[in-house]
């Protein structure tokens, strides 16, 4: 399902690298003014970088055997 969504949203190759470079480097969960950031240096608004950082850690979550919605896991 997540994958669809990140697919759906039509992103060029530079923004996806830029975004999938700050994923793996910077925070899986930017706060605001990192949102902020990212989101100008990709051309994208924030709610789309939000967006797209909510598909891309379900499926990171998915990848790690993990519920794809945050904090569903019980101790």
């Amino acid at each position: 399902m997540a994958s669809r969504t990140i697919e759906s949203m039509q992103l060029a190759d530079d923004q996806i690298r830029i975004l999938e470079h700050n994923f793996a480097t910077v925070s899986r969960h930017p706060d605001e003014t990192t949102f902020m950031l990212i989101a100008a240096e990709c051309g994208l608004t924030e709610e789309e970088t939000q967006k797209w950082f909510r598909c891309r850690n379900a499926l990171w979550r998915q990848a790690e055997g993990l519920p794809a919605e945050l904090g569903s896991v019980n101790d």
